[in-house]
């Protein structure tokens, strides 16, 4: 019924959809936040002031969808996961977190692949730019046979390229850089670096006074 319910409310006129998605989901809705022509189903979702979702956008099977303040999702990205507590699938993984939590002012643009399986943390001010990048935080773990889930990390002030690919376990330290259709795949830790290639590593250290790390606005003109 609750599915048939958030179907027809797509099409609503905002204010009043928003209203259904407060009254009926539970879900936190700040009145600046809004959601385009898009099928937004975590168990839990909480917008932030002046937050967005674009067009296109599908997100569900995740227990948490948190945008903060001044952060947004742009168009047809494909963010799934799968819900805790399922039998048959992660038991092993008690403290799994299926989860996508977007800091202040960061951003994730059009067209990404997000597997929030495990949690996926995206700092302040980061943006994760270009079209086709992929987050996947489940594989299988051939030695044991059984599917296995890792959180994703990146962290505040960072700039993930074009057509990556940031596998679970992986984090992108604060003040750093991913170079396009590099591949993460663990957890680097030193600040104030442009990573890249496959796999990615620190190829160069960058200059501190950097314009994207200093400021105060998420939105790139």
């Amino acid at each position: 019924m609750k599915t048939l319910l958030y179907a027809l409310s797509v099409c609503l006129p905002w204010p009043l959809r928003r209203r259904v998605l407060r009254t009926f989901f539970g879900y936190e809705i700040h009145p600046t936040a809004r959601i385009g022509l898009a099928w937004i189903r975590p168990r839990r979702l909480v917008m932030e002031a002046h937050t967005r979702i674009g067009h296109l956008t599908v997100f569900k099977n995740a227990d948490l969808l948190h945008l903060k303040a001044h952060s947004l999702i742009g168009r047809g990205n494909w963010i799934t996961g799968f819900p805790a507590g399922n039998r048959d699938f992660f038991a092993h993984q008690t403290d799994r977190k299926p989860a996508l939590i977007l800091g202040e002012h960061s951003a994730i643009t059009n067209r990404h692949l997000i597997d929030c399986t495990d949690r996926v943390t995206i700092g302040k001010f980061t943006t994760v730019a270009g079209f086709q990048s992929q987050l996947l935080s489940h594989s299988i773990d051939l030695e044991k046979n059984r599917q296995n889930s890792q959180p994703i990390r990146i962290g505040d002030y960072c700039f993930i390229g074009t057509n990556c690919v940031l596998l679970g376990g992986s984090a992108l330290p604060d003040f750093s850089v991913l170079g396009a259709k590099s591949l993460l795949n663990k957890a680097h830790t030193d600040t104030h670096r442009l990573y890249g290639g496959v796999p990615a590593k620190a190829l160069k250290e960058l200059p501190r006074d950097l314009g994207y790390f200093k400021r105060a606005e998420g939105f790139v003109h």
